[in-house]
């Protein structure tokens, strides 16, 4: 008998990312991204793309060293929200409750078997642009942006992971994201794992960490809609001085056309320049790939792919180099 599926989140709502240099980072984001920065309050940033209906998407804030502060799930109802806390409190990940942060109510956090903080909230603001950034477009929160290369909106994050397998089996027990695609190894083990709640082929992937550390980031990304546009972001970013780590590709999972940059606090940052292929089926069964095959998964065609793809990650450790 089929397991009947869980649909209380809706979707990844916002990330924070640490950085060690936050007004570099923002400059980054806003400069070269087009994003915006829309509140601040002490050491943290609230920033959005064009097309975000929330408040805001990404949060910035100072720290020592780059990684993830936390990610963000909306739930899909207010009693969905206290059935996922209920399950969670139950495998006993919860840290507690929150009265809410800038551009949302109240929230639940916890933490995944590796270490990764996230929080599940329901009351949420949306975004009211001033009158100046207004559009008569009326299904689109604001102008588009007149300064760099404006991104759209959020689209996945990747974390890293010790052990692949238990943070992927949270992910489904505990929240009811799906496995669309993976990759396994010849012990039929997760190399990666690609799942989502939505209709997309990832909201949340989980990559084994090849350092075997714990609760780090391997890359936040935000969505296009043009795959020109990677190439013309290219340009901004060689003139401006910011590096590219891989150069625009094609993803065999996903399909996406996307680049991979550092930004100036040295979190990996994904643009995608499609969305590859979106999911109807209720029924989709996951798409298995042999580790044999994962320069084809990763690769489907364009540049090689550094050895620091796959190794480094934030907080930086000492086995790997650190992005100035």
């Amino acid at each position: 008998m089929t397991k009947e599926r869980i649909f209380d989140i809706a979707h990844l709502a916002h990330i924070e990312i640490y950085s060690p240099k936050l007004e570099e980072s923002v400059k980054f984001f806003k400069e070269i991204l087009g994003m915006d920065d829309v509140y601040r309050e002490g050491k943290s940033v609230y920033m959005r793309a064009y097309e975000d209906h929330y408040h805001n998407t990404l949060v910035i804030t100072e720290h020592h060293e780059a990684g993830l502060g936390h990610l963000s799930l909306r739930a899909t109802s207010p009693q969905a929200l206290e059935r996922r806390v209920a399950e969670i409190e139950k495998m006993g990940c919860g840290i507690g409750w929150i009265d809410g942060d800038i551009g949302h109510g109240r929230a639940y956090q916890f933490k995944s078997p590796d270490g990764h903080k996230m929080e599940i909230f329901w009351d949420v603001e949306y975004y009211q642009a001033p009158d100046d950034q207004k559009t008569p477009l009326l299904n689109r929160p604001q102008k588009r942006p007149n300064r760099g290369v404006p991104v759209r909106r959020l689209d996945h994050i990747n974390l890293l992971a010790k052990e692949t397998n238990k943070n992927v089996e949270f992910l489904e027990e505990a929240l009811g994201f799906k496995v669309r695609e993976r990759i396994l190894a010849p012990d039929n083990t997760d190399v990666a794992a690609w799942l989502s709640v939505s209709n997309l082929v990832h909201d949340v992937a989980i990559m084994g960490d090849a350092l075997e550390e714990e609760g780090r980031l391997h890359h936040i990304c935000y969505w296009y809609g043009y795959p020109q546009h990677l190439t013309d972001v290219a340009d901004l970013l060689i003139e401006n001085g910011y590096e590219i780590e891989v150069s625009p590709i094609k993803h065999g999972v996903s399909q996406a056309a996307c680049m991979y940059v550092f930004e100036p606090g040295g979190n990996r940052v994904e643009l995608f320049g499609d969305a590859g292929y979106l999911i109807f089926d209720p029924d989709w069964k996951t798409i298995e790939w042999d580790a044999k095959d994962v320069d084809q998964a990763i690769l489907w065609h364009g540049t090689q792919l550094p050895q620091e793809f796959f190794q480094y990650g934030t907080p930086v450790r000492s086995k790997e180099p650190v992005k100035n």
